[in-house]
C-alpha cells in the first residue's frame, strides 16, 4: 500500500546554492489497511515524509510506491487521480476562504462527482460527527482554530479515501475533540482505510498502540 524504498530528499537552500537533506535513507512498508504513528521531535523530517506519500514532493532518490502505483513513474493526470484516493490532514488546515464550511467538506466529493445526493447525506453526517453541524455555513475566518481543525479532518475523511496522511491532527483540539477524531480515524481504518498519524502526542500513541514509525535528523529509527 506505502513502501519506501531507500528515499532520500533534499531541499535547496533559498539564499545559497547548497542543498539540505532532509530524509535520508527512508525504508519501510505500511501493508493495506494499516496503521502507523509517525513521531520525532520537531525538524526530524516528519512532514516532509507526508509530502513524498501525498505527491507534493519528488524524492532525490529512491523508490515510493503509493497505493500500488509507483510514484515517478505516473503522469500528470494519473498523479491527479491518485492524490483523489488520499485524504490529507494539513498542519495549517488548508480551507478555501470563500467557500463555508459545507462546501469545503463537500470539495473532494464534487472533485470525484459523487451526486449531489450522496454529497449533502455524507458532507451532514461527518460535520455532524465532528460537532459542527450547526456551523456548516460558516466561512473558515468565522471558525476558531479548533473548528477549522475540525472541518479540515471532516473534509480529508467524507470521501472515505484509501490512504489517510495526517499531520498533528490534534494540535487544536482539545482532549475531548482527540478523543471524538481518534475514534473516527479507527473507524476508517476498521473499515479498510490505511492511516498514517503524525503526532507529538505521546499521551494518544500510548492510548492507541499502533505501530509506529520514529524519525530523527531524517533517518529512520524505529519501525515496529
Amino acid at each position: 500500500m506505502v513502501r519506501f524504498d531507500d528515499v532520500w530528499l533534499r531541499y535547496r537552500h533559498t539564499t545559497r546554492a547548497a542543498e539540505a537533506e532532509a530524509l535520508r535513507g527512508i525504508s519501510f512498508e505500511i501493508e493495506e489497511g494499516g496503521f502507523r504513528w509517525l513521531t520525532g521531535p520537531s525538524g526530524a523530517g516528519k512532514t516532509s515524509l507526508l509530502k513524498l506519500i501525498y505527491l507534493a514532493e519528488h524524492p532525490a532518490r529512491g523508490r515510493i510506491e503509493i497505493l500500488g502505483t509507483r510514484a515517478a513513474r505516473t503522469t500528470r493526470r494519473e498523479a491527479a487521480l491518485l492524490r483523489r484516493r488520499i485524504g490529507v490532514v494539513y498542519q495549517d488546515f488548508r480551507l478555501l476562504p470563500q467557500l463555508d464550511a459545507y462546501d469545503n467538506v463537500a470539495l473532494p466529493m464534487r472533485l470525484a462527482r459523487r451526486s449531489e445526493a450522496q454529497v449533502q447525506a455524507d458532507v451532514t453526517e461527518i460535520l455532524r460527527w465532528v460537532g459542527l453541524a450547526h456551523r456548516m455555513h460558516a466561512r473558515p475566518d468565522e471558525l476558531s482554530g479548533g473548528e477549522q481543525q475540525r472541518i479540515a479532518i471532516a473534509r480529508a475523511v467524507v470521501a472515505r479515501p484509501k490512504l489517510l496522511v495526517a499531520d498533528e491532527p490534534t494540535g487544536n483540539l482539545d482532549d475531548e475533540q482527540a478523543e471524538r477524531l481518534m475514534l473516527l480515524i479507527t473507524a476508517l481504518n476498521k473499515l479498510g482505510t490505511t492511516v498514517i498519524v503524525a503526532t507529538h502526542n505521546t499521551q494518544l500513541v500510548q492510548h492507541y498502540p499502533f505501530p509506529r514509525l520514529g524519525l530523527e535528523n531524517g533517518r529512520l529509527v524505529h519501525d515496529g
